[in-house]
């Protein structure tokens, strides 16, 4: 819990150092890990892994069953669905761009992409296996993936560790570059339209920047808290402090309502809104964020600019072709 504790006031102490360094553009590629080196071997069977409803029990969840990388990389639900139709108390974050991001999860408590693979696999609401030993088990038993892990890692290759690196590695290739804001930011003053420009002017004139900032308008993932300031209106609406955030994995009160700044990137694909999906819509989401984070009313006209920004952030989506499975001829596990 310390090594948490002392992340969150690093990534605290980067987002507010990134504040001069907001509009910055996204790389077309994403750094990688020196024990997880991409290759096309690797991110072809990460691929297979994330797509592949037989990663959970019942045969029905995968990973792209709440990342839908056809869209904008969750599944546009308050709530996701896992195995037996049980859903959790949160919504699915974008996997668009996730390389970007220090930690992985709302209330951070992954530390890497390879981290996070892990987690909802054996997660009992999610894709619901009992251990990654059935699963490890069960990819042995899928002729064909032995020869995928073997192109990827080597011989005998099919492992927990192996899998979550392939998952990861495929999840690093998802980023999505040269939106209008992008062009923009790269001198094409044409890139926006005269309300997005004003829009752009007033989220940094209200300091939203010192959250959202950084090539992934994320602060590069860092912990904040939320709300902010107090709001009964809006709680009772959206009862956003029924989540303690990082105090669930830490037991820490001091940790109460933090949670990792969510990208901005893709940010008009992915209602519904905030950690528990309660905001239907980004107007919305806009005018909450200003007056329990910043404190603010804004008007009609503030609201509509700074909508109209938001949706300029909208990047160019890699082409995806969805990977032939191994089968199982003539047996199924469910």
């Amino acid at each position: 819990m310390f090594k948490i504790r002392l992340l969150v006031s690093a990534l605290a102490l980067a987002g507010s150092l990134s504040v001069a360094n907001a509009w910055e553009t996204l790389p077309t590629e994403a750094p990688a890990p020196a024990d997880n080196p991409t290759t096309p071997e690797k991110v072809e069977l990460g691929k297979m892994l994330y797509h592949d409803p037989r990663l959970s029990s019942t045969g029905t969840v995968s990973c792209s069953s709440c990342h839908n990388t056809m869209l904008g990389g969750e599944d546009n639900r308050p709530n996701s669905m896992g195995v037996h139709g049980q859903t959790g108390g949160r919504s699915a974050p974008t996997v668009w761009n996730s390389a970007f991001n220090s930690v992985q999860f709302w209330d951070g408590r992954a530390p890497s992409l390879e981290a996070q693979a892990a987690g909802p696999v054996t997660n009992p609401i999610e894709m619901g296996m009992k251990s990654w030993d059935d699963v490890v088990a069960r990819l042995k038993a899928i002729e064909g993936y032995d020869k995928a892990f073997e192109q990827a890692f080597g011989k005998d290759a099919i492992s927990k560790d192996n899998a979550t690196k392939a998952i990861a590695a495929y999840e690093r290739t998802l980023i999505t570059p040269n939106s209008p804001y992008d062009q923009y930011v790269n001198g094409n003053k044409a890139a926006l339209t005269t309300q997005q420009v004003s829009g752009m002017t007033k989220m940094e004139e209200l300091g939203c920047t010192g959250c959202h900032s950084g090539p992934a308008l994320n602060g590069g993932g860092a912990f904040q808290r939320f709300p902010v300031m107090g709001n009964d209106y809006f709680e009772a609406q959206y009862h956003f402090k029924k989540d303690q955030g990082l105090a669930e994995v830490t037991k820490n009160e001091a940790d109460a309502h933090l949670f990792k700044v969510p990208t901005l990137r893709n940010i008009g694909l992915t209602a519904p809104y905030f950690h528990n999906g309660s905001v239907k819509t980004l107007e919305q989401a806009v005018t909450v964020m200003a007056k329990v984070q910043l404190g603010k009313d804004l008007s009609k006209d503030d609201v509509a600019d700074i909508t109209a920004f938001l949706n300029a952030l909208t990047g160019e989506f890699p082409k995806q072709t969805m990977p032939q499975l191994p089968g199982t001829p003539g047996k199924t596990f469910n």
